[in-house]
């Protein structure tokens, strides 16, 4: 195998576009608690890729048989055989080892907070996906840690700044995972696994959970601006994406189609990382004009 197809290889192994985008979540949560240091954002960013890279391989290897039944993860390195069991675990060892520890040398709360992650993913999430939809429940606690870790990576302490941005990324976890498992339900189903909210799958059920969660969305991604931690702005442009997140959730409630359950999946994509740095532009915006002026 060339150079260049082994990179590739590690990367579908690692999910590697998946964990850029956890990593620029952790980053919003460093920022937004007023973390301005670049050895500690190397640190977080690097430190946080490798540890998710960590979690999305075990999970690769502890599904190693159900990919294969799976047209969506039939194609990964090893199902396919690219990649023996042996070399993923290095590789996972690996990464957790030099993540872990990176996030250590920011502090030591961090480096624990990055390791319950992978723990609680991996053992707990992944084993229960099988066996019960709470596996989403369960998952949502790893799932909405990022931006908690970068604000404990930011403060060293888990306090209530670092508390409320993972209750806001929370409360996301389920009308994004949600949306998600209806668009590759038959896959998941192939794979034995049945993560909708309703044990009838895609029903009208499912479709008015996932609504009321893209509602509750709007109060918890307001609670920065309710603390007086940012301005107006977040109030107002809070509430707009969330009320459009929110119709979009109804659309599906409305016709139960796969094409509506996508739109709402690629919106809760756009819809996280916008209201993520809305939070840290408002919250900093005089400290960034006052960047702006020194550069002109």
């Amino acid at each position: 195998m060339s150079i260049g197809a082994k990179i590739k290889t590690y990367i579908v192994f690692t999910k590697f576009r998946l964990s850029a985008l956890v990593i620029l979540s952790a980053l919003s949560g460093y920022l937004f608690a007023n973390g301005n240091d670049t050895k500690e954002i190397i640190l977080l960013l690097v430190g946080g890729l490798l540890v998710t890279a960590a979690s999305n391989g075990s999970n690769q290897i502890w599904e190693k048989e159900l990919d294969k039944l799976m047209k969506r993860t039939e194609n990964r390195p090893l199902p396919q055989d690219n990649m023996s069991v042996n070399e993923a675990v290095a590789v996972v060892i690996i990464c957790l080892l030099v993540g872990t520890y990176m996030l250590y040398l920011i502090n030591l709360p961090s480096a624990v907070l990055g390791l319950f992650a992978y723990i609680m993913y991996v053992f707990m999430y992944t084993p229960l996906k099988r066996i019960t939809s709470w596996a989403v429940f369960v998952g949502a606690f790893p799932g909405a840690i990022p931006p908690m870790l970068g604000a404990v990576a930011a403060t060293g302490k888990f306090g209530y700044l670092p508390g409320v941005l993972f209750f806001v990324q929370f409360i996301w976890q389920f009308p994004h995972f949600w949306a998600i498992a209806w668009v590759v339900y038959d896959d998941y189903k192939a794979g034995g696994f049945s993560l909708l909210p309703s044990k009838h799958g895609k029903s009208k059920n499912s479709a008015y959970q996932i609504a009321i969660y893209s509602l509750l969305l709007i109060p918890f991604s307001l609670l920065p601006w309710l603390l007086n931690w940012t301005s107006d702005i977040t109030l107002y442009v809070g509430v707009v994406m969330g009320t459009l997140f929110f119709l979009q959730s109804y659309k599906l409630l409305i016709s139960l189609e796969d094409k509506d359950a996508k739109r709402l999946m690629f919106a809760s994509f756009i819809y996280l990382p916008i209201m993520q740095f809305l939070y840290v532009f408002d919250r900093n915006s005089d400290a960034i004009a006052a960047y702006i002026k020194t550069l002109v």
